[in-house]
């Protein structure tokens, strides 16, 4: 069934300005479930958990129910498996700091030059420990990936590579299921940055076999919070992160130093209220996943339309794939106009309430690698399901204008 846009919209309060929304991949909209949960727990459950009385149990049965919750989104099998954290480049800097004592000097590392910099340089302070980096690349003129280079790239002394699921720029959704079994079979681990995936298709992390999963919820329909999925067997190897007496076993709690966000924990759980009621309402995986097959969906035609008003233009050159098939791009559509500077041709769409963006989005080594710096990098139009025909019909005759 296509997607009740009516029922969507209405979820989502800020969406009633008459902004069309397409910086998205930055930043979407808050549900309002989600900003009444946080607002409720807030003014009737923020005590301290852990104590006797009633009302700190009721608190700690919220955060426990919320990540088990969130646990669910990415169909983890224990709620423990679940690392709850301010952002996902905070996250990654955790993640690194726990594993830096199991690295030796001449250890490799396997980055990409088309992650955003919060799976980079997080992996570089272990460059102190003697770590050996490599660097996975992308095609300047294609924008493809050739697994064939990651196989080429990783050794007997690769522990860990690292990689995103869907590029912030390009677009692009990498095959994880593949890659984490090339990786297994070579003896390393894989660490994936999720946050340019996770709000527009389902994450199965027991599918995928991943062994660590990052990303942000404030990108994901909810508030500036993130979650980190670890296999629990990994993150049980894991150093701590909290008082001495957070023993190694005490997951996930070792890894979340001054406890975590309780009213933040609670609202992001409607994240999944709201794609389970949009997936059927059975309360399971199966409901978020049949909910992102319909988002999905949305997502093409709007990726479809827009792509086909750039595939049309000889002095534009679109920055990843140009098709919309949703099986290979996610609707984050970055694109370069020939002698135009990217900042001029978003300032000409500002007074039309479009909310788009130039610049680098923090995948700095990816815009340097393409050549794509000069002139302040590129356009983006990052769009989810809740935009319509209708708005990306707005941003066309916008960017139409601009161009001449």
């Amino acid at each position: 069934m296509p997607l009740d846009l009516d029922y969507v919209r209405s979820q989502f309060p800020a969406l009633r300005t008459g902004v069309a929304f397409f910086d998205n991949a930055g930043g979407s909209q808050v549900l309002r479930e989600v900003a009444e949960r946080v607002a409720d727990y807030m003014l009737t459950t923020s005590v301290q958990t852990g104590a006797s009385y009633d009302l700190s149990r009721e608190a700690g049965e919220r955060v426990a129910e919320a990540r088990a919750t969130l646990s669910r989104l990415v169909n983890a099998r224990r709620p423990e498996e679940i690392v709850l954290g301010s952002s996902t480049t905070v996250l990654m800097r955790f993640l690194a700091t726990a594993m830096a004592s199991r690295f030796q000097p001449g250890d490799e590392v396997v980055l990409t030059v088309f992650d955003h910099e919060s799976n980079i340089g997080p992996w570089l302070t272990l460059e102190s420990r003697g770590v050996v980096f490599k660097f996975w690349s992308v095609d300047r003129d294609s924008f493809e990936v050739d697994l064939a280079e990651l196989d080429a790239l990783m050794t007997e002394r690769t522990k860990l590579v690292c990689v995103t699921h869907a590029s912030n720029i390009l677009g692009t959704i990498m095959p994880i299921a593949e890659i984490a079994r090339r990786v297994h079979a070579a003896g390393a681990e894989l660490c994936v940055d999720g946050v340019a995936y996770a709000p527009h298709r389902a994450i199965d992390v027991q599918a995928l076999d991943v062994d660590y999963y990052v990303f942000s919820f404030y990108k994901t329909y909810g508030p500036h919070f993130a979650m980190l999925y670890g296999k629990y067997d990994r993150l049980l190897e894991l150093d701590g992160l909290y008082h001495y007496f957070y023993g190694r076993e005490k997951v996930p709690f070792k890894l979340e130093p001054g406890n975590t966000n309780y009213e933040l924990a609670w609202g992001s759980a409607g994240i999944v209220h709201y794609l389970d009621r949009l997936g059927g309402g059975t309360g399971d995986f199966a409901a978020v996943a049949r909910a992102f097959d319909d988002v999905a969906a949305q997502e093409e035609a709007l990726s479809e339309r827009l792509l086909g008003f750039l595939r049309e233009r000889n002095d534009v050159r679109i920055v990843g794939r140009r098709e919309s098939d949703r099986a290979i791009r996610v609707p984050t559509i970055s694109f370069k106009v020939e002698g135009r500077d990217s900042a001029e041709v978003v300032r000409a769409t500002d007074p039309l309430k479009i909310g788009i963006r130039f610049g680098d989005f923090h995948s700095r080594r990816l815009v340097e690698h393409l050549g794509l710096s000069d002139g302040n990098g590129v356009v983006r139009a990052s769009m989810v399901h809740y935009n319509t025909v209708e708005e990306v019909d707005r941003l066309i005759g916008g960017l139409e204008a601009a161009l001449g």
